[in-house]
């Protein structure tokens, strides 16, 4: 098969023909019909994430059809329509036993853990936990770009942050995840604001139903902008790029007793990054980290795609062919343009 593969950490990946894979005696292997890029897989190439093992494919927002089962799986055949998500639970530890496959103690990422979706075909382990099935309906550039950034910012919007309608909710940063996020906690009902450097991701922002926004290039006061929009600082706020800079404004533009939630990921330098600590514990301030979401989850979410009350398509950027893909996860870091890449074909 063809597959993007890097063989050494921030040296540019090339498209080569390897192996195919085979399924584990509870895994399947997908014919990957699309795949999102995500800052995640940049993170990787980079060499911030301990579980890569080189050489490497990467890739973990991916949707397709079984092209093959391990003789262990019971609930899935081949030809069927599946994603799934970038965590998956081993079905059997303590954290999975609760319901909680998203932290498991065991846990399988494509793209990390093992060879991703940036080919031909993938393999993917635990099936009959993790596997979720595709209506019709949805198609599969629509459903690879559900991948980690729109379903972690569902869990942390819904799960996590418990939004309510009438809150006030800050998001920090707009790219995938932040735009994921802006238009979950407008669905429930919040008041958004929306945080960025860049005007053109703030009128997207706007378009996605954020009621105000704050242009950090031009406002030195970040923490003084929300608190004056809010009269007073946020109930829920949300750092979606993963800096320390974005990390403690999202923190400190919170009201007393207000959420913070971290999606974005904090690694290599930043994985220590300072918090306002004091405002924390005088605040009463509760910080909380969104780290994937459980197959199971994934019915509420399908259920609002359904009626209409989201609209993740929105946020594609464009799609791209696989040998376009080592050069845009290489200029990820640039933050170039709004929406996301999906590769949707691999020949």
């Amino acid at each position: 098969m063809r597959a993007v593969i890097f063989e050494q950490f921030s040296q540019p990946p090339r498209v080569q023909n390897v192996r195919d894979p085979e399924p584990a005696l509870t895994g399947v292997v997908v014919k990957v019909e699309a795949t999102g890029l995500c800052r995640s897989d940049w993170h990787g190439w980079m060499g911030h994430d301990a579980d890569i093992v080189l050489p490497h494919v990467p890739g973990h927002e991916l949707a397709g059809t079984i092209e093959s089962v391990g003789k262990h799986v019971t609930q899935w055949n081949v030809g069927q329509r599946v994603t799934v998500p970038f965590v998956g639970g081993c079905g059997h530890c303590f954290e999975c036993n609760s319901g909680n496959h998203q932290v498991c103690e065991s846990q399988f990422q494509p793209g990390f853990t093992a060879w991703g979706s940036f080919a031909e075909y993938v393999a993917l382990d635990f099936a009959d936990t993790n596997l979720v099935a595709l209506p019709e309906s949805l198609d599969f550039a629509t459903a690879a770009s559900l991948g980690c950034r729109f379903v972690t910012s569902f869990r942390a919007v819904v799960d996590q942050a418990k939004v309510k309608p009438g809150e006030w909710v800050a998001v920090h940063g707009c790219g995938g995840v932040g735009l994921s996020a802006i238009m979950i906690a407008t669905a429930m009902g919040a008041n958004v604001i929306a945080v960025d450097l860049t005007e053109e991701k703030l009128a997207f922002a706007r378009e996605l139903g954020a009621v105000a926004t704050v242009n950090g290039r031009d406002t030195q006061n970040i923490i003084g902008a929300v608190k004056e929009i809010t009269k007073g600082g946020v109930h829920v706020s949300i750092d979606a790029l993963g800096h320390p800079s974005t990390c403690f404004n999202s923190i400190a533009n919170l009201r007393r007793r207000g959420r913070h939630i971290q999606i974005g990921l904090m690694l290599g330098d930043h994985a220590h990054s300072p918090i306002p600590m004091d405002k924390v514990i005088a605040h009463e301030l509760e910080i909380y980290g969104s780290h994937g979401m459980q197959a199971f989850r994934y019915n509420a979410l399908m259920d609002m795609l359904e009626n209409g009350k989201l609209q993740p398509q929105r946020l594609i950027g464009k799609e791209i062919t696989l040998d376009e893909a080592p050069a845009a996860l290489m200029a990820m870091d640039r933050f170039e343009g709004i929406g996301i890449n999906v590769i949707t074909k691999f020949q």
